[in-house]
Order: structure tokens, then sequence, then C-alpha cells
């Protein structure tokens, strides 16, 4: 039987140990296989509890779903849209009008390729696995939000770092409330699309329009 010590060193290191382990330069190999490993092992547990299929939603929940993320998405649009429009001008929506192909592709393969993986292994997985450990739960939402914002340390940007600790904070308050990974998902899919939508996308490490 799985004690609570084990699942402590596990998500040490998985979620620390790990992360951490990208900032040396190392070989690939030596990043890359237990990064392979370790999100085997996660699929084999989230299988065995059956929580890799998809499900769909109770009807009941997407009308209060929708109202609370469309409010957020227009607080992070204001924002964001500010900050590009005076610290980046000519970024401001430039993808969308110089390279239209490429932010398609990036919408495409950043929801379905990065978020929805993300979210079995930081909030399905996470709360399955390890919310039985602390019983606040604010701290713990707390300390998902500081451990997904370590799993993006790889890219090197402050900027990153704060903005997937505020996401962080705003899917695991979600996936408390929901227990859904199809709908922090897609939250999650707003949230990073927009940012791309608006021209951010070089300053968090991704393809720009140039």
């Amino acid at each position: 039987m799985e004690t609570n010590i084990y699942k402590g060193i596990e998500l040490l290191l998985f979620f620390v140990l790990l992360p951490v382990s990208f900032l040396f330069d190392w070989h690939p190999a030596f990043k890359i296989a237990p990064t392979l490993l370790g999100f085997i092992y996660i699929l084999f547990l989230l299988k065995k509890k059956g929580l890799l299929k998809f499900t769909f939603p109770d009807k009941n929940r997407w009308s209060p779903f929708w109202k609370e993320v469309l409010i957020k998405l227009a607080i992070i649009s204001i924002i964001t849209g500010g900050y590009v429009f005076f610290v980046a001008p000519e970024n401001l929506f430039s993808i969308v009008i110089k390279r239209p192909g490429l932010w398609v592709i990036i919408l495409f393969v950043y929801t379905f390729l990065s978020v929805w993986p993300q979210e079995l292994i930081y909030r399905t997985f996470f709360y399955e696995r390890y919310e039985s450990l602390i019983y606040n739960k604010w701290l713990f939402i707390f300390i998902n939000a500081i451990l997904f914002s370590l799993a993006h340390l790889f890219l090197r940007s402050f900027l990153v770092q704060v903005l997937t600790f505020v996401g962080g904070l705003l899917f695991a308050y979600t996936f408390k409330k929901t227990r859904s990974t199809t709908l922090v998902s897609i939250e999650h899919a707003l949230y990073g699309n927009w940012l791309f939508t608006v021209g951010m996308g070089e300053m968090l490490a991704f393809p720009g329009a140039e």
C-alpha cells in the first residue's frame, strides 16, 4: 500500500527535481528519458483510476463555467492587451495579421498537445494523488500553482513564471470547483491562446510574427 511518504517523495521527484534538472546543461537523454518515464508512470496511474478517458461535463455546469471564465478572460484581455500596447506595440495582434497560418497551427498544437497533457498531469493527476496530503485547500491550490510555474523553468523567462503561477491559481481553483479536466482545459486553452493572439508569443519564448 502506498504511504503518504511514498507519495511525498514521488511529488518531489516529478514536480520539483525533474523540472529543475532542465536548467542544467546535461545531455538531452538525461532529460528526455526521465520525463518520458514519468509521463508513462502518470498515465498508468490515471488509467488505473479510470481518469484517462474523455468525459463530457453535465449540462448544468456549462452556464456558470462560461459566465465565470468569460469575465476572467475579459479582465485578462484588458491587462495583457494594455501590456503589449505599452511595452511592445509592434507586436499587438501581429501574428494574426502577418502570419495567420502559423497562428492557426499554434492554436491547434497548443490546445491539444500542450494544454490537455498539462491539465491531465497538474490538475487531474495532482489532485487525485496528492490532495489528501494537504488538508488546507487554499494552500494546496497555492502549491499546485507554484509547481505548475516551476514546470516552465526551462523557458528561462520571468514573465512566463509569473503568468504560469497566476494561471496555475486559476486552473487549480477551477478544477477544485468542477473536478472536470475538460472544463479546466478549455479555460487554460482560452487564456493561453489569447496570449499568443494578442502578441505575447515572442515574450513567452514561443514563435512570433517575425
